[in-house]
């Protein structure tokens, strides 16, 4: 089972964790980034993603928006603080540090503060998130947030940006690989004209951001012991709502 860019959707995590039936003792779990910025509820994502990897062996890998929350964080650097900031880092500061912490305006030295208050309290989170893998490699799938460069040749050794980062040099050219790669990252509403997840015509390609945190729906991709494809989400706004698809 494969879930992606949860962006501090806690409820709608837990509604499709109940949706699927995720069962630890049976189930591998793969969660593909992103537990962090624009939803309202970071702090429990990352508490319950750290805790599921710790005590049941669930996959976690790192996403772009986890990376960026770790260097503003730990680099006190204008430019790290400021592309976390353009992100979603308020919504990420206020799950730690209180709905009202900034008022109306995000104020840089209240930012500063915050960024103090969640390391002298919860440096857990943040060796959790440098802890991260950047991809997850089954007999028949890889599993990453963003995707493949086809341009390298041994795609192991691409960069670790290639791994968060990439978009359409990814998704808009063949793999070349003998592996179906899953991914996150790009909503899949860039990729055809549904929140469903996407399967690339070429074969080489699932992906499974269905933009939650923008309003859309969290979605999970199951993978059987024969390579056949359930698809299941919990809509945004409607989160009780067990809607489910499904692909075979």
């Amino acid at each position: 089972m494969a879930i992606s860019d949860i962006h501090g959707c806690y409820e709608q995590f837990n509604q499709l964790l109940k949706k699927v039936q995720f069962d630890s003792a049976n189930d591998k779990l793969i969660l593909l980034g992103d537990y962090v910025d624009r939803g309202l509820r970071s702090k429990d994502v990352l508490e319950q993603v750290k805790a599921l990897k710790e005590e049941f062996g669930v996959i976690a890998l790192r996403g772009n928006h986890d990376q960026m929350m770790y260097d503003a964080l730990m680099q006190e650097r204008e430019d790290l603080d400021s592309r976390w900031i353009r992100n979603g880092a308020r919504q990420t500061i206020e799950s730690y540090c209180g709905a009202d912490y900034f008022g109306e305006e995000l104020d840089r030295g209240r930012f500063n503060e915050a960024k103090q208050l969640i390391k002298n309290n919860y440096m857990h989170h943040v060796e959790f998130l440098n802890s991260l893998d950047l991809y997850y490699e089954s007999d028949s799938h890889i599993f990453v947030h963003a995707g493949i460069n086809p341009a390298v040749d041994e795609w192991k050794k691409q960069t670790s940006a290639d791994f968060i980062w990439i978009r359409e040099n990814f998704y808009n050219h063949p793999t070349g690989l003998d592996k179906t790669v899953v991914f996150g990252h790009t909503p899949v509403v860039n990729l055809h004209d549904s929140e469903n997840v996407w399967f690339s015509s070429l074969g080489d390609k699932i992906g499974i951001d269905g933009g939650c945190v923008f309003g859309k729906q969290l979605n999970c991709l199951e993978i059987d012991e024969s390579d056949e494809y359930k698809t299941y989400y919990i809509l945004k706004d409607y989160p009780s709502l067990f809607d489910a698809i499904e692909v075979t």
